[in-house]
């Protein structure tokens, strides 16, 4: 995203040059079929008739409005379903609908019929001069109502200037219902999660942490221990203590408990054994017993250091029982998850994942994350191709209506029913039934 999460609507000479770009073609294609059809109108008299030839007009105003209806249909379609256009990506904006997902067929028909009505009106009026053969006034009526036309387009296009709202919608947007934004200036909603953005975007909050000291570091400290150096620890663990045993006025070393891996657990000391010279067979794999008697070592150390008591240590003594223990963060114990489940009318039943369509074929738009697909079988087309958009969030479930031709409907469990108004998140709790077209579906926890 490089940073760009604001939303910036798109300016009136961006949306010109887009609208130039997109139609200057098929313009073009109609003011020259049509100029040469009627300049090529031939007139002949017989029999005190006048008999207008208009067979080349009506051939090429035909290859015209063909090449520029099929033209239409495919940029339609392209935009409806990406808000994308040959003029819209050259100029770097985007159409949507007024939640910033991919405007549709019926708004993009909508907000091309009052943009080109000058320009309708100019081909309805080329129509009728043919059929009523008026090619005399053909020149004084077409060429105003075409000029008007382009006119009245480019009024419409740039009409945005105007508006009172941060020049967010013209006039064909606000009866369409349609936006149109800089994606080089800002974020482009279709790819993106439409206006609210996606759920990335938000804020996790997170307790705060709290800096702790290691128990290890000062659990030798407090018990009256000095870590031994790693070079003479492992040479003075067996032999040395065994060869002492067997001196007299020795003290004997005294097995001190050590802590295991986890806390607040104290291995018993190892029951006394006889010194012996020879070392145990469990001892023998650890530390190989000599071949030859060993050196009587300094006592020193050993006797100059104060020995704790033999008994088992109290767990009190433990390092994670002092002040220097590891701190919790937040809670203690995680709340529970509750898992939502639907029961379709069918009989059907599913565990719901974080974002779910249904429909009779449910498809995502570009760019839309969608967990999980639930297609229902609907033989009386009563419920559209994507009806629902469900996504789960504290334990319970947004439900969308994605602009269905029957609508939405929820009834809560004391049996209360709201209609959803199309495109506008409601927030149903488990225990409620969802109605849509024709079906339903109860929602319930696991």
């Amino acid at each position: 995203m490089g940073g760009k999460l604001d939303l910036v609507p798109a300016a009136a000479g961006r949306r010109l040059g887009a609208a130039v770009l997109d139609w200057v073609g098929p313009a073009a294609v109609l003011v020259v079929m049509f100029t040469i059809g009627f300049l090529s109108i031939t007139r002949t008299q017989s029999g005190g008739f006048i008999i207008y030839d208009t067979g080349t007009l009506v051939l090429l105003g035909s290859i015209a409005l063909g090449i520029t209806v099929v033209y239409m249909l495919v940029l339609l379609g392209i935009e409806a379903r990406s808000g994308n256009t040959l003029g819209n990506r050259l100029m770097g904006i985007r159409s949507t609908d007024q939640d910033g997902y991919a405007p549709g067929t019926g708004a993009l028909f909508l907000r091309g019929l009052i943009t080109g009505a000058g320009i309708l009106l100019a081909v309805v009026a080329a129509v009728i001069l043919v059929v009523f053969k008026w090619f005399a006034l053909a020149l004084w009526i077409l060429g105003p109502l075409v000029l008007l036309g382009i006119a009245w387009s480019f009024v419409v296009v740039v009409s945005n200037s105007w508006d009172r709202n941060g020049k967010l919608k013209g006039w064909h947007d606000a009866a369409a219902k349609t936006l149109m934004f800089d994606i080089n200036a800002g974020r482009n909603p279709v790819t993106t999660g439409g206006i609210r953005g996606p759920y990335s975007f938000a804020p996790l909050d997170l307790p705060p942490v709290q800096q702790v000291s290691s128990p290890i570091a000062g659990a030798a400290g407090r018990q009256g221990q000095a870590v031994p150096a790693p070079s003479t620890a492992p040479q003075q663990s067996t032999a040395p203590q065994q060869s002492l045993a067997s001196q007299p006025g020795v003290n004997q070393p005294v097995a001190i408990p050590q802590p295991q891996l986890y806390p607040n657990q104290w291995q018993p000391p190892a029951v006394p054994q006889p010194w012996s010279a020879t070392p145990a067979p469990a001892a023998a794999p650890a530390v190989p017993a000599p071949a030859a008697p060993q050196p009587r070592p300094e006592p020193g150390p050993v006797q100059t250091r104060p020995l704790p008591d033999p008994a088992p240590a109290s767990p009190a003594l433990h390092p994670d029982d002092d002040y220097d223990r590891t701190q919790m963060r937040g809670e203690t114990v995680p709340a529970p998850v509750a898992v939502l489940r639907i029961r379709l009318d069918d009989g059907r039943d599913f565990q719901l994942d974080r974002s779910v369509l249904i429909g009779r074929n449910p498809s995502s738009l570009p760019g839309e994350n969608v967990a999980q697909l639930l297609a229902v079988a609907d033989p009386g087309r009563s419920i559209s191709k994507t009806h629902l958009h469900l996504l789960e969030d504290n334990g319970g479930v947004w439900v969308t209506d994605r602009n269905s031709t029957n609508g939405s409907a929820v009834t809560t469990p004391d049996g209360i029913r709201t209609d959803l108004q199309a495109g506008e998140p409601a927030y149903v709790r488990p225990g409620s039934t969802v109605h849509y077209g024709d079906r339903t579906f109860h929602l319930g926890q696991a």
